[in-house]
């Protein structure tokens, strides 16, 4: 079939697209749940049916970083919470893909470590804390380990399944090749495993980003989202704990949608990683 929309002007064709992206049943599908919750959000906070001290209007959860000082305190505490995310997760992810890489090269480092690494896995990233804040204290050195433990994890586990998956008769081939070691991780085993990777790196993005705020919440010391809701949460500022856990989900909804897409052009050859 002719593609009849590449001989249309610049114009027509980005309005065409944009048509079109309204036009998706699906995009009308996911917007439905979200749509009727602000909708009854809104009768609910009208008619008076809870206290406004619960659960305040949208249109006053709106203007609160603008308008309320404490409101306005939101950016700055979403600045730090992305710098400790872009820290944590960069160490735990390098770590994690070059552990999995070990794991997934090496029969002898399998052996005798993924036993060990297998069991730390288990253990509930929140019990972590105390350990943390023993060893580093309340500050940013001790966010920035427990971000990069929420990262390691998926990143270690993804890469190592995404090279055990490569084919057999691909690792038989490099051998008759006669391909250096350096050379089979470039070509061959890095680019058969990218799909599992980047999986895990989103899993990896997602998991940080609840442990920023997680950790900023339960360490309390310093600026961020997490510290933002547990200051609301003392004040018993329930539009200020509600307009965190909005910006919360904003941001992981923004993440997951920036991955899928990146990840899907890095992979158009391969196809998508999802």
């Amino acid at each position: 079939m002719v593609d009849l929309s590449a001989s249309l002007p610049p114009r027509t064709r980005a309005r065409t697209s944009a048509a079109s992206w309204w036009e998706r049943p699906a995009l009308w599908r996911g917007l439905a749940i979200p749509v009727a919750l602000l909708i009854a959000w809104f009768v609910v906070t009208r008619l008076g049916l809870i206290s406004s001290h619960l659960l305040v209007s949208p249109e006053k959860l709106v203007a609160l970083p603008f308008v309320d000082e404490a409101g306005r305190h939101v950016w700055f505490a979403l600045g730090e919470s992305v710098v400790r995310l872009v820290a944590g997760f960069a160490i735990g992810a390098t770590a994690g893909i070059a552990l999995g890489l070990l794991l997934g090269t090496s029969q002898a480092a399998n052996r005798a470590i993924g036993p060990s690494v297998n069991g730390l896995r288990q253990i509930t990233l929140f019990a972590w804390i105390p350990l943390l804040t023993a060893w580093f204290g309340n500050g940013d050195s001790s966010k920035i380990v427990y971000i990069a433990l929420s990262a390691f994890f998926p990143t270690a586990l993804n890469t190592y399944e995404g090279l055990r998956t490569i084919p057999a008769h691909y690792l038989e081939v490099a051998r008759v090749l006669q391909l250096s070691w350096r050379q089979r991780i470039v070509r061959l085993l890095l680019p058969g495993a990218l799909p599992s990777i980047f999986i895990g790196i989103q899993i990896a993005l997602i998991t940080a980003w609840i442990g920023t705020v997680g950790s900023e919440y339960a360490m309390g010391v310093g600026r961020g989202i997490g510290t933002f809701m547990a200051g609301g949460r003392e004040q018993f500022r329930m539009d200020v704990v509600l307009l965190g856990v909005i910006i919360l989900a904003v941001v992981g909804y923004v993440i997951n949608v920036i991955c899928g897409r990146v990840f899907r052009r890095l992979l158009h050859w391969q196809g998508s990683p999802s």
